[in-house]
């Protein structure tokens, strides 16, 4: 079967709080990707500045924008003046007391191409999330653009196959997370590697259940909590593009900065989906319990 070859960007980087140089380094990135040939760029999670959920604080909801705004104005020029398509990802301000974590897709002319909402939210040391942010209303659905079907979901909704799943089942051609995801400084080496190894084994699980390919960039580098209850956030980096099999073709450093430009075969998913027809032997008629909490 014939390629379909798309180039991805990814740009895993360490903010600080300086939120004009972290973006001014995201562009910088952009542009390095597309001229490595990029189509497709993609962002990490919550890029504009630090990861400001260490800490419950009301002063952070000031770093929120309205989605169109000054953002996606910036990446919507990046985008048109280099001809790529971005994934973005913002702290949506959508109306007062009302926020939330928002995955923003921007078209090669520049223009909203769609946006996510983030569905699952966490709430665990450090990763105050519920407090910043509403669940997402606008439910899982992949976005068309000029490169494809992009089924974008972001960070914690990675633990999830059901969101993996219903992306696909609406034609996704490739699954994209944004992602802000560290180690906890009390935790044990082995524990962190455990965590890390967790998480990169479960998307690669989705990729291979969904016959799709995975692209998943991280941050990376330390933050320090605000508060000094805790140690901070050590993020592990790790940004990785899996193919249709759960195959790794690309995963960057646990610690420094990394730019990348990686060819994925999109047709390549139709065939491996011939090889495993999961979509065909699904018992659709005996999964009601999937939308119950519990099943007693």
């Amino acid at each position: 079967m014939e390629g379909q070859y798309m180039k991805i960007g990814i740009i895993q980087q360490h903010n600080t709080a300086d939120r004009t140089d972290n973006m001014q380094r995201l562009a910088d990135g952009v542009r390095a990707s597309a001229k490595g040939g990029a189509e497709l760029v993609v962002l990490q999670e919550l890029h504009n500045s630090l990861y400001f959920c260490q800490t419950e604080n009301v002063d952070n909801f000031n770093l929120a924008e309205p989605v169109p705004g000054p953002s996606t104005e910036f990446f919507g020029a990046l985008a048109k003046e280099l001809g790529v398509v971005i994934v973005a990802s913002l702290f949506e301000r959508r109306a007062a007391g009302l926020y939330h974590n928002t995955a923003v897709v921007i078209e090669r002319d520049g223009t909203v191409a769609g946006k996510y909402r983030k569905m699952h939210i966490p709430d665990d040391p450090a990763y105050y999330e519920k407090f910043y942010f509403t669940p997402g209303d606008l439910g899982f659905h992949p976005i068309d653009t000029s490169v494809g079907r992009l089924g974008v979901l972001v960070c914690w909704d990675q633990w999830y196959p059901e969101a993996a799943r219903l992306m696909a089942l609406q034609g996704a051609d490739i699954l994209i997370y944004p992602t802000a995801i560290g180690y906890e400084s009390s935790d044990t080496e082995a524990e962190q590697q455990r965590q890390r190894e967790a998480w990169t084994t479960v998307q690669r699980g989705h990729a291979v259940a969904n016959g799709l390919p995975v692209v998943a960039v991280n941050r990376v580098g330390y933050e320090p909590d605000p508060s000094g209850l805790t140690g901070g956030i050590q993020f592990w980096g790790s940004s990785f593009v899996a193919g249709p099999q759960g195959e790794i073709l690309y995963r960057a450093s646990d610690k420094e900065e990394e730019r990348t430009v990686i060819d994925i075969d999109l047709r390549h998913s139709e065939q491996v989906r011939r090889w495993w027809p999961f979509l065909r032997d699904r018992r659709i008629d005996k999964y009601g319990d999937i939308t119950r909490r519990f099943v007693d």
